[in-house]
């Protein structure tokens, strides 16, 4: 035999079996070292958010066994998570059409601790005043957010509109100033509203009938509260103002759609959930409108805390929506958060990276090398 019949076929390194099974050795112990290079980074508002939410998990046990006293059915296609709390399609003070899903994901003990994260993010600290607008459309949010107040030691000066879009508060019997009394009266809240409106379209209850006027107005008599009830959608807005006085205020936060908190000056659906400046409503402010109660606070430089959207606040916060079972509290990235370690990951990157280019020149090297020799037997 000649001795070309012994010489071996030309085979570039990258096509070596060896040199590929190193390779993918070599990127899977990087991929390995980036993966497991994940720290957990905890919120630094993780007690007090942990602490919120077993208030209000405790909170809405008490309503529920209050509202099953009354002899409420619970609705479990409704109600899944049966937290008593889901009111009705239809009353005699249901002010608008309402979203199920944006009511159950309110329920939620841990909707406290967003409420948590969100008058953080607006850089309220211990000892700062608030001005609060609710309506009884979100029970869970309201109830939420006062607790998250008291969690962080911040005093809401609240007024509500009674009035509630179908499945919140709209029980007659079980409004959300007799659900804010007993939260009050049982020391899971230290503020209650100072004033109350009927709520519902002109913040007058247009589209209720009599009788469902006359519930509401009773009921805020019954708390003794007084009733900002005007001329008209603009007077109520000035009485709102009026009654919450020349505090420091350091934030407003809206809950719900109330149309004497919102206003009719800019477009609502343009308005985004969450902390919110005034640049953000000047941007979508239209002429011809009635500038609600929280464009006098953002007019003064102050952060608006607007919880509506839920579906979006909760894509914001990294909550899930309408979860079904409740999830457990003090899981989640409202708690915590995994990071990667951007230095080993960026070394093993370069590692892999490289591997392959410095296997690809030298493959190359080969190739020129081997062309220039002229050599028939090259395999490719």
């Amino acid at each position: 035999m000649s001795d070309q019949q012994f010489t071996k076929p030309f085979i570039p390194v990258i096509q070596k079996t060896s040199s590929l099974v190193i390779m993918t050795l070599i990127a899977i112990a990087a991929f390995t070292m980036a993966f497991f290079s994940r720290v957990e980074i905890i919120s630094e508002t993780y007690e007090t958010k942990v602490k919120a939410a077993e208030q209000m998990a405790e909170a809405m046990q008490l309503l529920k066994e209050v509202r099953l006293e009354k002899g409420v059915f619970i609705d479990v296609e409704n109600d899944p998570n049966e937290t008593g709390l889901v009111g009705s399609q239809f009353s005699l003070t249901t002010t608008d059409e309402g979203d199920l899903d944006a009511k159950l994901t309110t329920l939620d003990p841990n909707f406290a601790a967003a409420m948590v994260e969100l008058l953080n993010q607006a850089g309220l600290q211990s000892g700062d005043t608030i001005a609060v607008m609710l309506t009884g459309s979100m029970p869970g949010a309201n109830m939420a957010m006062l607790i998250a107040c008291d969690a962080m030691d911040i005093h809401p000066v609240v007024i509500t509109s009674i009035g509630a879009s179908q499945w919140g508060a709209n029980d007659p019997d079980m409004t959300w100033l007799d659900m804010e009394k007993l939260l009050f009266e049982n020391n899971f809240i230290s503020k209650r509203s100072i004033a109350a409106s009927i709520g519902g379209r002109n913040d007058q209850g247009r589209l209720l009938s009599p009788k469902g006027r006359e519930l509401i107005t009773d009921n805020i008599t019954e708390h003794g509260m007084p009733l900002i009830k005007g001329e008209g959608l603009r007077d109520n807005i000035l009485q709102r103002m009026d009654h919450f006085g020349n505090h420091e205020y350091k934030t407003v936060v809206n809950v719900g759609g109330g149309v004497a908190s919102l206003g009719t000056s800019f477009n609502l659906r343009l308005l985004p959930p969450g902390v919110v400046y005034r640049q953000d409503i000047e941007t979508i402010t239209r002429s011809g409108g009635i500038e609600g109660a929280v464009v006098n606070f953002v007019k003064q430089n102050m952060p608006l805390i607007h919880v509506l959207n839920i579906q979006n606040l909760t894509e914001e916060l990294g909550m899930p929506f309408a979860p079904i079972p409740l999830p457990e509290i003090g899981l989640g990235s409202l708690y915590a958060i995994h990071k990667y370690n951007l230095n080993i990951t960026f070394i093993c990157l370069l590692i892999v990276a490289g591997m392959v280019i410095g296997v690809g020149w030298k493959s190359h090297q080969q190739i020129k090398q081997r062309m220039m020799e002229h050599e028939p037997d090259s395999v490719l």
